[in-house]
């Protein structure tokens, strides 16, 4: 286990559910944590009560994420982890962002992988960890066509999550495969079904789950930040095998296209283009 004093844990998607929940566990045991979220009100609220540095960004702008790069860079010269947390199932309906792409595969994937390029000198220089929270929805997903992030081929609600998760977890691999000989160690992880506000803000069929009676027999927020707070409190190469997607501390074998080198870099590429990072 790591001594977490004067460590620096950004955690994004964290004023609410496994985000915050984490925020909440890592603060109390020493660790010096940077929230961001969505919502100013809500977030601000958390951070007052943990007494924690707070950012705002709305995934749906990639400006917005751009900024929130920027000042997180310009403030902070170490970052030892960097959960990228922030995502959600959106609505049934498909939704075009500002930046012109799908409002799934924007906020669950885009954002973050830009958001950690940004950020990658200095992640590099603090051998940081990079926590990606994914799902297990990605291991029902498929990708005909890696390259369309605009889903124009097709739309679903939870299709659209699940290839958003199928993406974090490619994301993992190619982040792995090209820095981790430079000093960062990524992993990926599915919390489990979480008895959150998640479905409350998407709506439909989703908050039926969520908000049904169901939600007594689900995860709490609690144990469904176990494995993210063990990911970022354990030695990476030691506790945990970089590179690999993780479920209850376990390495889990992802969807198979997961495992395939090319599609990773593919979603590389794509993303780069994307993201105005190429």
């Amino acid at each position: 286990m790591i001594k977490l004093k004067e460590r620096t844990i950004v955690i994004t998607g964290a004023s609410d559910g496994i985000g915050r929940a984490a925020a909440t566990h890592l603060k109390s045991s020493g660790a010096n944590v940077i929230i961001t979220g969505r919502s100013r009100e809500k977030t601000k609220a958390v951070a007052e009560e943990l007494k924690v540095p707070y950012y705002i960004a709305d995934y749906s702008s990639l400006a917005e994420v751009r900024q929130l790069g920027s000042d997180l860079k310009g403030d902070y010269s170490t970052i030892d982890v960097l959960a990228n947390n922030a995502g959600g199932i959106m609505g049934s309906q498909r939704t075009v962002t500002e930046d012109g792409y799908d409002r799934a595969i924007q906020v669950n994937h885009l954002a973050g992988f830009l958001l950690t390029n940004i950020l990658l000198d200095t992640l590099c220089a603090s051998k940081a960890s990079v926590i990606n929270t994914s799902s297990a929805a990605q291991q029902f997903s498929g990708l005909t066509d890696l390259s369309d992030l605009k889903l124009d081929n097709g739309y679903s609600r939870m299709g659209a999550y699940g290839k958003s998760k199928l993406m974090n977890v490619l994301f993992t691999k190619e982040l792995h495969r090209r820095y981790n000989s430079l000093g960062i160690s990524v992993a990926a992880f599915h919390p489990g079904v979480v008895r959150t506000n998640f479905g409350e803000e998407f709506g439909g069929s989703t908050k039926l789950l969520y908000s049904g009676p169901i939600k007594y027999v689900l995860k709490t927020p609690e144990k469904g930040a176990d494995t993210l707070i063990w990911l970022a409190t354990s030695q990476p190469g030691k506790d945990w095998i970089p590179g690999e997607y993780y479920s209850n501390r376990h390495i889990k074998r992802p969807n198979k296209q997961a495992e395939e080198a090319e599609n990773a870099k593919i979603l590389w590429e794509a993303s780069l283009k994307a993201t105005g990072l190429s």
